[in-house]
């Protein structure tokens, strides 16, 4: 008898120590998720805070919306990443299969990004963004890095064509559709390298040699930034 209570005092004790680890398990992913969407939501509202909205509400509104967008994102790429490993774990040593299902699963969270992607420019729009307001949503999901680009090829190559310019900004416009759905920073400025890489073969290819006009503006820069601490 006595021996069966130290059974039943034992069991009562691992069951309680298993409860409260789950317990501290759901406890951190619940907390975990409320950190997540407030990060999503701070970095939403900066971005918004650039568009100089003169309504609070509609401000708060289309926060929401871009939240959401970095939420659903989010869940895509967990998504896939949960797959990726389970995949990996299921095909073992087989690399032909796992490449196979790979690439599949690749294919299909493209296919839910392109899916996403025009629905939630449409939230902007219904959010009551103008087309201008909506491109600096943009900007701000992609370190505003069109202009700074743009900006630095018109300063590199001040006698472009008109043809040039426009090529290079549409080049630039398609490079942040993608990166504003890409899953990080670095994954978003891989985008604008893949793009600016096209756009430097395009200029070659039209006789400009990129590497010497690129020496010759870093040194420009560099000469009008010793004159105005001369200034100072």
């Amino acid at each position: 008898m006595m021996m069966r209570k130290v059974i039943y005092g034992l069991l009562a004790v691992v069951l309680l120590s298993v409860t409260n680890a789950v317990a501290q398990d759901n406890t951190s992913a619940a907390e975990k998720e409320i950190a997540y969407r407030k990060v999503v939501f701070d970095r939403a509202a900066k971005i918004v805070k650039g568009i100089n909205l003169p309504d609070s509400a509609r401000a708060l509104e289309v926060t929401k919306v871009v939240a959401k967008q970095y939420q659903d994102l989010n869940d895509i790429y967990t998504l896939r990443d949960n797959r990726k490993a389970a995949i990996k774990a299921e095909t073992g040593d087989n690399k032909e299969a796992a490449a196979a299902q790979l690439k599949k699963l690749d294919e299909e969270t493209t296919a839910k990004i392109d899916k996403l992607h025009p629905q939630y420019l449409t939230r902007l729009k219904k959010a009551g963004l103008t087309p201008e307001q909506i491109n600096q949503v943009k900007d701000g999901m992609t370190y505003n890095v069109l202009n700074v680009t743009t900006t630095a090829y018109n300063s590199m190559l001040p006698n472009l064509t008109n043809e040039q310019r426009t090529q290079i900004t549409a080049w630039l416009i398609e490079a942040r559709e993608h990166a504003m759905d890409a899953e990080s920073s670095e994954k978003k400025h891989a985008w604008f390298g893949k793009y600016k890489g096209r756009i430097n073969n395009y200029l070659s290819a039209a006789g400009i040699d990129m590497k010497k006009e690129e020496a010759a503006w870093l040194a420009r820069v560099k000469e009008e930034k010793n004159k105005q601490q001369l200034n100072k």
